[in-house]
């Protein structure tokens, strides 16, 4: 058992017809299956981020690039690079604003449509285009794991021996290309026999702890304690946190931090319990333009994650993501380094 026990989250392949597609592991069918779509439109994968088939910042960014790379491969007629330009320039608006808060995914979409530009400047020909994007989503996805390779350096640096860690919803493997962000660190320091203990909250309603991070680390062979999310306070209170490792899907100028709901609760009990809380992302979830948490949209989902049977006259507030101030964050780590959050 280990990391080579993962599988790869998202890939450029091609289909049994020739054409090239891309390969995504379906999260919504874990822990049960282990299962892929192969997803060859982008409004295919349109769907699948928005259905949490794929999700993960540094996933959907990726997959954002690779939705324009499977309109300019499989779905437009232009005739030239120029008329597939304008074309992917349609599409990007639609792909980007899939999902509002995690960065990555405009992003990966910006990216890649400075590909499309520079490639229509230099050929004449729209299969040329397309073949710059499928080459820059590859590369794309060897930049993701080598970037999470880096992080989990870096954070396994900040553990001592016999750590046991706190981690909320899945910022493992599964939310990127390969290898993850927070369980990054997390496989990095139990490489180095570092790790004692994962505790892994449900992270409801979608329950992405109980069903992908437990999933994961028990795939990986790293010991693994699944507790429900207000579990968390007794937990600490009985000293058996020595640190809490979360991922981001958006980071401000001032630090401020987005990640999934849940989180900034953790903050504010790992601040009042003295224990260190470490955020790790790359630097493509920072988002400069942004002042402050205030400012980061924050992406409301459908009642009926929250409950299936909802009783007549309720209503349910059901925001995705929470925003963790950078005065109650200990470090960032990013594949660059270990920074203050004030000065990322």
């Amino acid at each position: 058992m280990g990391i080579e026990n993962l599988p790869r989250t998202i890939e450029m392949t091609e289909s049994a017809d020739g054409r090239r597609t891309a390969r995504i592991v379906d999260q919504r069918a874990l822990p049960r299956d282990l299962s892929y779509s192969d997803v060859k439109t982008h409004r295919e994968m349109i769907d699948a981020v928005k259905t949490l088939a794929l999700r993960g910042a540094p996933a959907i960014g990726i997959g954002g690039a690779a939705a324009l790379a499977l309109y300019a491969e499989n779905e437009s007629g232009a005739d030239d690079a120029a008329a597939l330009l304008s074309e992917l320039e349609t599409v990007a608006q639609s792909v980007s604003t899939a999902r509002p808060t995690a960065v990555n995914l405009s992003w990966g979409v910006a990216r890649a449509l400075e590909v499309a530009r520079v490639a229509a400047a230099g050929t004449a020909a729209a299969s040329a285009v397309a073949d710059a994007l499928v080459s820059d989503v590859r590369a794309m996805i060897e930049e993701d794991e080598a970037a999470n390779r880096a992080i989990g350096a870096f954070g396994a640096e900040l553990l001592g021996a016999g750590t046991r860690i706190l981690t909320h919803c899945n910022a493992g493997s599964l939310a990127t290309a390969f290898y993850g962000t927070a369980l990054g660190v997390v496989y990095a320091a139990h490489r180095q026999g570092k790790i004692d203990m994962v505790y892994a909250d449900e992270t409801r309603p979608v329950g992405q702890g109980a069903r992908l991070t437990a999933w994961e680390l028990g795939r990986a062979g790293v010991p693994c304690t699944l507790i429900c999310d207000n579990m968390a306070a007794s937990v600490m209170a009985a000293g058996k946190v020595d640190a809490v490792v979360v991922g981001a899907d958006r980071i401000c100028a001032n630090g401020d931090t987005a990640n999934k709901i849940g989180t900034y609760g953790l903050a504010v009990l790992a601040r009042h319990h003295g224990i260190p809380f470490y955020v790790a992302a790359p630097t493509s979830t920072i988002d400069a333009s942004l002042a402050a948490g205030s400012q980061i949209p924050i992406e409301e989902r459908a009642a009926t994650e929250v409950s299936a049977c909802i009783p007549q006259g309720v209503e349910v507030f059901n925001p995705a993501f929470d925003v963790t101030p950078a005065n109650l964050i200990t470090a960032i780590i990013t594949e660059r380094g270990v920074f203050d959050p004030e000065s990322v």
